[in-house]
């Protein structure tokens, strides 16, 4: 099974909860259980949030989703001035900004931040998952599966 999403949105906070609901939907009809799903938005909510905060004021940004069986990868793309993710100074435990990063490295099982200085930057975050016995994405994902 190959699902792709592929989102051009305007730079603006609107966009968020839009991107949320519209790939949310697609895992939910698939039937992917519901905290890999909300682990999903949160990591969505908190690169998107980035791109709406850091980079360039009116550009748009891309989300793209790509389903392939039991995975779930996500890039969000922006043509600002990107960033250096090493560079980034560990939030204060109790602070309320600055933990995107650190969220999106929790919850992801693996996440990659790619920087093109004055061009843009892409986060890419990954996500193992679980269906719903019986689920439709469980079905469609069993039928690649090799048989033994």
């Amino acid at each position: 099974m190959d699902i792709s999403l592929d989102l051009l949105l305007p730079r603006e906070t609107a966009s968020v909860p839009a991107t949320r609901k519209i790939l949310d939907a697609s895992l939910q009809a698939l039937g992917v259980d519901e905290h890999i799903r909300d682990d999903i938005e949160v990591m969505l909510t908190e690169a998107c949030t980035n791109v709406i905060k850091h980079a360039r004021h009116g550009d748009d940004y891309t989300v793209r989703a790509s389903i392939h069986d039991e995975r779930c990868v996500i890039k969000v793309i922006d043509s600002g001035r990107g960033f250096d993710a090493e560079r980034i100074p560990e939030p204060d435990p109790v602070s309320e900004a600055g933990r995107g990063l650190m969220i999106m490295r929790s919850l992801a099982d693996d996440v990659r931040f790619d920087s093109y200085p004055e061009d843009g930057a892409l986060v890419a975050l990954e996500k193992h998952l679980d269906y719903a016995a019986g689920s439709i994405g469980g079905r469609l994902a069993d039928t690649r599966s090799p048989q033994s």
